[in-house]
């Protein structure tokens, strides 16, 4: 059997150690996972093979899309003008289709670990992995179940290591320790925060599905999180298990059930099957099975995503399902959501535990916000959002950020001002291309004494000049060197001197220079931090989008539903889930929030380019809203990315 533990990043390492001390190298080694061709990669093989240009390679497999499939599309082809009819395409056409999902080579797993009593190496091979004091085996980890090895994967699940971290800055603020069992149950307010959905950062219910489904569903108590986590799933949403739980949840349907028999399996989700031991009950009570064929169900829907074998149990359900009298589109939807789990379901208890971590997260949000921000850029990288829409978000809370500075940060994001309303002050740790050594060295050189000149701060911590031209381009030297036209200049004269003359003073005429203006500056920021505590973009470049009319995503929330709307804003995240039968979304931030863009898949096809190239992206569509809920449905879309400039933005992309 699969045993599946998670453990915060630093204690993972810890656990695995332990592993080969107690086992010993012989009787314990990682398992290997086989990766596969996928579009882009036999795209690059092929087409070297075949002779192609590097260049013209390149360019057919970053046209090949995230959300394009296992299959290479022809319109990529075309929109790069090359003629699909020619010998050299066709073949690589089709030898391509014949090497996507065929081994590439073996690497691996992440954590999972195979443990045996007798010697591990009179079973399957055992090689050296490329970490020191670490094995892997030349087996697949799909393969592990055939063969009756118990595999244990050791996973780092990084909100653990966040909360871990938020605990221990609340525990500062109030001077005593303060763990998860402090934290106090069915909390009101964190109630409240979640019902409107305002969970940027917390964990599992961040992500645009469920955000939409939060102020639906309006969870009050912590059963109602166990359910918010397992129904956002594929199983449910292929099931079609969604919209009836909705509807009861609301009052809007009575809850009924198929048969008393079945009331005690789904009576706490209202009639709807939404866990995956459900199924399995449903499995025995309506449709005949035995315990041991619910358990080979079980073991099917586990195995069906790469071995299939779900088909011989479809007419064993549906015609056991028929022959005890419930409706054939019972059934249906009963085998439909067997086969969304076998891609990705919850048992309950595996969503209990995730909705303990949903509280506590949502907890430390609404509660102790600074604590929160904190912890998460301490743990980066992590979730659906970047460093940067943190910290916006965290500021539009009343959340005080303060910027990286040599002369107060230490290594990783801190607070201040305790045990008072406490401030943010962002860690050295964010200056793009500052080495680590680099920063404690200097926390541990300023904990001597202050440095007093940004000389004084280079000869002691032993920074080279690109160190201090990093520094000085995230603003870090704004205590020793003013604004950040002077810091820049100051750090491109500084050398690290001679040993022998480190201590030697040196007197040199300051030369004072203008401040940059503020776009200057938040250009600066996003290029050394990925974040800036200015301005935001959109502000700058408001008074040019008016004479477009866009709107803000604060008018877009007091726009009635139905209306044709125009807006704009920073592409952060695009996702497209297996469920959503080609729809993306997209989410799009100003300097007032966060607007959730829904494309279909025919304007997806339509403006392709746009929709992919643009990072400051101009929508025109129909506005929706349910209740709290809000989405722009959009119809056509523009590319504003030339009004940015210089400034690098970056979306997180998802299938």
């Amino acid at each position: 059997p699969d045993i599946d533990i998670d453990f915060e990043h630093q204690r993972r390492e810890e656990v695995i150690q332990y592993l080969y001390s107690k086992y010993g190298r012989d009787r314990a080694a990682l398992t290997a996972a086989v990766a596969t061709y996928r579009p882009r990669s036999a795209i690059r093989d092929v087409g070297k093979a075949l002779g192609f240009d590097l260049a013209t390679v390149d360019a057919i497999a970053k046209g090949q899309q995230w959300f394009d499939g296992k299959q290479v599309r022809l319109e990529r082809f075309d929109e790069l003008g090359m003629e699909t009819g020619s010998l050299a395409v066709r073949q690589l056409i089709a030898l391509t289709g014949q090497l996507i999902g065929f081994p590439r080579h073996l690497s691996q797993h992440t954590g999972g670990f195979v443990l045996t009593r007798d010697l591990l190496c009179r079973m399957v091979p055992v090689e050296n992995a490329s970490m020191p004091e670490r094995t892997v085996i030349q087996w697949d980890k799909d393969d592990l179940d055939a063969a009756g090895l118990l595999k244990v994967d050791v996973l780092a699940l990084g909100m653990l290591s966040a909360i871990r971290r938020a605990l221990d800055f609340i525990g500062l603020r109030r001077s005593y320790d303060f763990g998860m069992q402090d934290i106090p149950a069915e909390d009101g307010a964190t109630y409240d925060m979640i019902c409107k959905a305002d969970t940027v950062g917390v964990f599992q219910i961040e992500s645009r599905a469920q955000m939409s489904m939060l102020p639906r569903h309006k969870p009050r108590c912590f059963y109602d999180l166990v359910i918010q986590v397992a129904i956002v799933r594929p199983g449910p949403i292929q099931g079609g298990m969604v919209h009836p739980y909705l509807n009861r949840r609301q009052g809007r349907e009575p809850v009924t059930y198929p048969s008393k028999d079945l009331e005690l399996a789904l009576g706490r989700t209202l009639g709807v099957p939404v866990f995956q031991e459900q199924v399995m009950q449903v499995a025995m009570l309506a449709a005949g099975f035995t315990p041991g064929e619910a358990d080979g169900l079980r073991r099917a829907m586990a195995a069906w995503k790469r071995k299939g074998g779900l088909e011989k149990y479809y007419s064993k359900i549906v015609d056991g399902m028929a022959a005890r009298g419930y409706e054939q589109a019972f059934a249906e939807s009963i085998f439909e959501q067997i086969k969304g789990f076998s891609e990705y379901g919850f048992p309950e208890s595996h969503s209990a535990s995730f909705a303990l971590l949903v509280y506590a997260s949502s907890w430390i949000k609404c509660h102790e916000p600074a604590a929160f921000l904190a912890a998460l850029l301490n743990s980066q990288p992590l979730g659906f959002y970047s460093a940067s829409q943190l910290v916006q978000d965290a500021r539009r809370h009343g959340a005080l950020v303060r910027a990286v500075d040599v002369m107060y940060s230490d290594v990783e994001s801190s607070l201040e001002d305790l045990p008072d309303t406490p401030a943010v002050r962002l860690g050295l740790h964010l200056v793009h291309g500052l080495r680590s050594a680099s920063a404690e060295r200097i926390v541990l050189e300023r904990a001597k004494a202050p440095f007093d000149s940004a000389e004084d701060l280079a000869r002691r911590a032993r920074l080279e000049q690109p160190e201090m031209q990093k520094l000085a381009a995230a603003g870090a030297l704004h205590s020793l060197a003013g604004h950040r036209r002077q810091q820049v200049w100051e750090a491109a004269a500084l050398h690290v001197p001679p040993k022998l003359l480190q201590d030697a003073p040196i007197d040199e005429d300051d030369l004072e220079l203008a401040p940059a203006p503020e776009g200057e500056e938040v250009l600066w920021d996003y290029r050394a931090t990925g974040l800036t505590l200015r301005s935001h973009p959109m502000a700058l470049l408001r008074p040019r989008l008016e004479r477009y009319r866009l709107k803000t995503s604060e008018e877009l929330r007091r726009t009635p539903n139905g209306r044709t709307v125009r807006t704009a804003g920073i592409v952060t995240v695009r996702q497209q889930p297996q469920t959503a039968n080609g729809t993306i979304f997209v989410s799009i931030e100003d300097e007032h929030g966060a607007t959730q863009i829904i494309v279909w898949r025919a304007v997806r096809e339509a403006q392709r380019q746009v929709l992919l190239g643009a990072r400051l992206l101009a929508i025109q569509g129909r506005w929706q809203r349910e209740g709290e809920v809000c989405n722009l449905i959009a119809e056509k879309l523009a590319d504003l990315t030339p009004l940015l400039g210089r400034l690098a933005t970056e979306s997180r992309d998802f299938r």
